[in-house]
């Protein structure tokens, strides 16, 4: 019996070229589906007949009502080996296997940077009005040297910005709840005394926390006035970890001299959404793990998956435990 197999949000067709899907033929049917479904009932209809998903990230929420109505899936496999978009309970629950690949914390490190620069240097600006035959050298670029990074988490993302910024040659502060002077020390960092005086401190900061009910809404008003009115947040981590409201009024009127962003509550975001269009936001549509190496990471070791769940003896399990 051949199972069928859906890769979802496979937005850059890339799926079926960045691994070897042959040692699945006779086995497994695959499909793909490029656009983002929103809409659930035809997400469902697209996934009735398959027993097995391939989701990107956390693009495509599969919550406990979403599985109830998938009693064909038995097994779900996910990029990376964290998805708080998946009910694992209810997978379990339903004989839903649910297995994970490895994912590089290089790829969000560069992206992080790359937006901090950008906004440094004005790069967008610059590059806009050079290709447009405006001013030549209309913006005056920050420093890196001698500035202050403010990092909120030091795990495995944000000790590797903070070792770039030494290179740089800036002061590095980081805070999280659990963080401590040796820890951040041998990140080439010291411990803030808080988040409130890690914000008044920092010319750049940048999150790199996981979303839980603690960390959710951690940066608000209060916060964002705080910061300096020159500096700058990065944001390649989660939307939810910053008021949007909040954030929207710090850009409008001032609070903060701009915003890298990567990460939104709304995915893809809609074509009105004024962080499109506000001109201290230097935005990028998710791209903090999109790279070469990742989705060959991704997709290879998602056919492992598969073929291990095939054989009786799945790998990478995802568990509540």
């Amino acid at each position: 019996m051949t199972l069928r197999c859906a890769v979802l949000d496979d937005y850059q067709g890339a799926a079926l070229t960045r691994a070897d899907w042959s040692v699945l033929d006779g086995k497994v049917d695959v499909r793909v589906l490029r656009e983002h479904l929103t809409d659930r009932d035809e997400l469902v209809a697209r996934l009735a007949d398959c027993e097995i998903v391939v989701v990107m990230r956390e693009r495509t929420p599969f919550d406990a009502g979403l599985l109830r109505r998938l009693p064909g899936l038995r097994l779900l496999v996910t990029t990376g080996m964290r998805n708080a978009s998946i009910d694992l309970a209810a997978a379990a629950a339903q004989g839903v296997t649910v297995c994970g690949t490895a994912s590089s914390p290089t790829p969000p490190v560069e992206l992080t940077w790359a937006l901090l620069l950008g906004l440094a240097r004005h790069i967008t600006a610059e590059n806009r009005a050079l290709r447009e035959g405006g001013p030549w050298q209309s913006t005056v670029g920050q420093d890196l040297a001698g500035r202050t990074l403010g990092l909120l988490g030091l795990g495995r993302i944000g000790t590797r910005v903070a070792r770039v910024a030494t290179a740089f040659g800036m002061d590095v502060l980081a805070w999280s709840e659990n963080l401590t002077a040796e820890r951040a020390a041998d990140a080439g960092a010291r411990l803030a005394d808080g988040k409130e005086d890690l914000l008044r401190r920092s010319d750049f900061v940048s999150l790199h926390l996981v979303l839980s009910d603690r960390t959710r809404g951690l940066l608000g008003e209060p916060e964002l006035r705080a910061m300096r009115p020159h500096a700058h947040l990065v944001n390649t981590s989660r939307a939810g970890l910053v008021d949007r409201s909040a954030l929207l009024r710090a850009l409008r009127e001032g609070w903060i001299a701009g915003a890298g962003l990567d990460v939104f509550e709304t995915e893809p975001l809609p074509a009105d959404d004024p962080l499109r269009s506000l001109p201290n936001v230097l935005a990028t549509p998710h791209l903090g793990y999109v790279s070469e190496r990742n989705y060959r990471t991704f997709y290879t070791e998602a056919v492992e998956d598969i073929t291990a769940f095939l054989a009786d003896a799945p790998v990478r399990r995802l568990t509540t435990a």
